[in-house]
């Protein structure tokens, strides 16, 4: 049985009060990568014999995944605080209850595993933060392509293969999820597929090290053209597998600091993740100075104005996309924000207005024009990364701030308020 004494609070009706101005200062750690986790959890699934995942955060959106796993048949145990022990059953099934796939979008990724290992899946279609259409017709295209029948009637989906066979697939977009699914449902098919125009984030990476210990032949993660030469059988191994740290979490607690004028060590992270995020830093007048595994972040009252444009990696992220707003609305000057990613990611910015920023959104785009400070006020988060935006602005405000809408915050952020008390914040859960 999971523990139940661990599992993480989902009171919508919780808020965080923060009383803004004081400087972050310290280290904090960076717990495993939710978009790592969730992705390896589905993955799981192929597993012949248990899969041990460790540094697993303890969040909302991996409780959720566990109730996916568990109902699909396969069995799921906290083994210690950070440690997932996964094992498959001979009876696994193939529909997963929808409940829980309109919670969360990355329920979808179950798809792929599925279609390999029972030759069918039914799911609901998936939900989730409503940042923007993110329809899965390429994860779908792309079983299409590999031989799967496809059924979509009164909002599910339906697969079906008898026999999957390697194809060449070209996205349209570099879709991360779509990726994943398809080199999950390519590990076994006859011959060879290859995925072009291929996401290349880090989390893909983790994937196909983690199937290539099942016994699958995948290379090219990291790069825009993956390559799966389909095998006939997994392995029969226990698998024991150690989840990178998460970029996102790292770049929000950099953010934070900067906001702050504070001086903070984000440490247990992999800096190369966020070259992107430190460049645009260093243009605001950031001091970053990076290490093997820390970066350390000391910024000044004065920041200047920058442009960012949102890509898929190695771009500027779209998860920290709300975040480099809300420092940017502080700035000595106008910074333009275009989101090429999510169309509806800019629905934080009202909240934002509420404590006084002045930002306009045209379209895809962000214009910020900087003011002097932000001034504490009522707030709501509408996603995960605009719960951590609207952290990260009440923390460099003056006066109290109150956000509600703390189940996202739970979705995607480990001891969230521990780790920021302990750097100096001034906060409560109530």
């Amino acid at each position: 049985m999971i523990n139940e004494t661990h599992t993480v609070s989902v009171d919508d009706n919780q808020k965080i009060e923060i009383i803004g101005g004081s400087p972050l200062e310290g280290s904090v750690n960076i717990s495993g990568a939710k978009n790592a986790v969730l992705k390896l959890m589905a993955a799981a699934l192929l597993v012949n014999n248990k899969a041990i995942i460790r540094n697993v955060p303890r969040i909302r959106d991996v409780e959720i995944m566990i109730k996916v796993i568990k109902a699909l048949g396969a069995d799921a145990e906290w083994e210690n605080e950070s440690t997932l022990m996964i094992r498959n059953t001979t009876d696994l099934g193939y529909a997963a209850p929808d409940e829980l796939v309109r919670e969360m979008r990355a329920s979808a990724q179950v798809m792929g595993p599925l279609l390999t290992k029972v030759g069918r899946v039914q799911l609901f279609q998936p939900g989730g933060d409503v940042i923007g259409h993110r329809p899965i017709n390429l994860h779908l295209k792309g079983f299409q392509a590999l031989g799967a029948e496809l059924i979509e009637e009164h909002g599910y989906v339906y697969l079906k293969a008898d026999k999957l066979r390697g194809t060449e697939i070209h996205l349209d977009f570099p879709s991360v999820g779509a990726t994943e699914n398809i080199m999950a449902a390519a590990i076994m098919a006859e011959g060879t597929t290859v995925i072009r125009n291929a996401a290349r984030e880090p989390e893909i990476i983790e994937e196909q090290n983690f199937y290539n210990r099942l016994g699958a032949k995948i290379r090219g993660t990291g790069t825009d053209t993956i390559r799966i030469e389909g095998v006939t059988e997994l392995n029969n191994k226990e698998i024991d597998y150690t989840v990178i740290p998460d970029r996102i979490e790292a770049g929000t607690f950099m953010i934070a600091g900067a906001i702050t004028a504070g001086d903070v060590t984000v440490t247990d992270m992999i800096p190369e993740h966020l070259e992107a995020l430190i460049a645009k830093l260093h243009e605001i007048g950031v001091v970053v100075e990076v290490a093997a595994d820390k970066v350390r972040v000391k910024a000044g009252k004065k920041l200047d104005p920058v442009d960012v444009t949102v890509l898929p990696y190695p771009g500027f992220p779209t998860d920290l996309q709300p975040q480099i707003t809300a420092l940017l609305s502080i700035a000595n000057g106008t910074s333009v924000i275009a989101e090429n990613v999510y169309s509806s990611r800019f629905r934080y910015v009202d909240e934002l207005i509420r404590m006084g920023a002045n930002i306009s959104v045209e379209s895809r785009s962000a214009i910020v024009r900087g003011i002097a400070n932000l001034n504490g006020a009522k707030v709501l988060a509408s996603d995960i990364r605009a719960a951590a935006a609207l952290v990260i602005a009440g923390l460099g405000a003056k006066g109290i701030t109150t956000i509600e809408g703390l189940t996202h915050l739970n979705r995607g952020y480990e001891k969230v308020e521990i780790k920021l008390t302990a750097l100096g914040a001034k906060l409560r859960r109530f």
